[in-house]
């Protein structure tokens, strides 16, 4: 039977309702077949926290079976995203109850199998982030640190089995602040207590791992040094040394909280975020790696072309300088209904400035831009 181990179905089932397919694990093991029931809520969790996949063919069969009229669309890239930050929700939550490291060693290879499949939407999802969603902020910053050093190290060379321990120590290293980053996120301000839970954070989720049987030393040791400092400004210990993982989570970590926005203030542009990241790390050829992967112009951001017409990028391309383009507005400023491509290196439709962000190109989805949806 032909599986499709890259759709994740959580959005199609209902919990006392008959599956109209086969969802199986990462492995294609058998979970539950087509035609049987989620019993609960309970049931649904634990199978989340599992992964959830449909068989290609019977996912297939019960759309057409539903007709055009009223129909799911199909699921998109965005939509898996959606989802993983609310798996990711779920497995922080379970990290006392046992089997974690095996659920986390799972999750993190789903993870990069997503990022892998299309980076250049994963960068859009950092990037372009929902404003309406900051209250999970904590969430979805861990996945984006992850997808962040999971290129970087990628770029820099190293072997599959470590990106998997960086990816996992980025998803679990604010596990005990995700619900203060949220807060702080939409609120822009903190209290004493929640002040002192960040400044303990690293050690929390330190101890945390090791008592859920987390025993990888260099997993264990990033998440512990991950806000220390070369000069040993840092916290908690004030140390020094800081393992080369542990730069890469902090580099990553603070990137990407430059470039997301918050209530009390927009994300900074991406090409200021790069120079202070440059600056900061001294050359560590690691911070200009993350720097090649988003660019100048990296997914998501609104840029003005030659041609008049607005546009968001979407691709990267042969340079920093000449990512594609989908056109948002005529050339005279007013919206259209189509996002034809432009490819930005040719002169007739060439960058020549970012674009603030606006409402009316905010209210563009993402799947009309990458033409997954019309």
């Amino acid at each position: 039977m032909a599986i499709d181990l890259m759709r994740m179905v959580a959005d199609q089932i209902r919990v006392g309702e008959a599956l109209p397919f086969g969802i199986r694990d990462d492995q294609g093991k058998l979970l539950l077949a087509k035609g049987r029931l989620v019993a609960n809520d309970a049931q649904l969790q634990t199978l989340l926290e599992r992964g959830l996949y449909a068989d290609h063919d019977e996912a297939d069969a019960a759309e057409e079976a539903a007709g055009a009229e009223g129909a799911p669309r199909r699921m998109t890239l965005f939509d898996l995203w959606k989802q993983t930050t609310a798996r990711l929700d779920i497995l922080l939550n379970s990290v006392p109850r046992e089997g974690f490291v095996a659920r986390c060693d799972t999750f993190a290879t789903q993870l990069m199998a997503l990022i892998d499949r299309d980076p250049d939407i994963g960068i859009y999802h950092s990037v372009r982030q929902d404003p309406n969603r900051l209250s999970l902020y904590g969430l979805n910053h861990a996945l984006h640190c992850a997808m962040v050093g999971q290129l970087a190290a990628r770029r820099a060379g190293w072997p599959d089995d470590r990106v998997r321990t960086l990816v996992k120590a980025a998803l679990t290293m604010n596990l005990t602040i995700v619900e203060v980053q949220g807060r702080f996120a939409t609120m822009g301000r903190l209290n004493d207590t929640q002040r002192d839970q960040i400044r303990a954070h690293p050690q929390a989720a330190h101890d945390q791992l090791q008592a859920a049987g987390v025993d990888d030393t260099e997993w264990l040791q990033a998440v512990l040094q991950h806000h220390e400092q070369p000069d040993g400004g840092g916290y908690p210990s004030g140390s020094a040394g800081m393992s080369e993982m542990a730069q890469v989570l902090r580099m990553a970590d603070v990137f990407m909280a430059k470039i997301s926005p918050r209530t009390e203030r927009p994300a900074m542009p991406i090409l200021d975020a790069a120079r202070q990241l440059f600056a900061e790390a001294q050359g560590n050829p690691l911070a200009a790696a993350i720097i090649k992967e988003y660019g100048i112009y990296p997914p998501g951001n609104f840029v003005l072309l030659a041609s008049g017409e607005m546009a968001v990028v979407i691709r990267r391309g042969a340079t920093a300088h000449t990512p594609v383009a989908a056109a948002v507005t005529d050339k005279n400023g007013i919206p259209i209904v189509r996002t034809p491509r432009r490819n930005t290196a040719e002169p007739a439709w060439a960058i020549k400035s970012s674009v603030p962000e606006s409402r009316m190109l905010l209210r563009v989805p993402p799947e009309r831009l990458y033409g997954l949806v019309e």
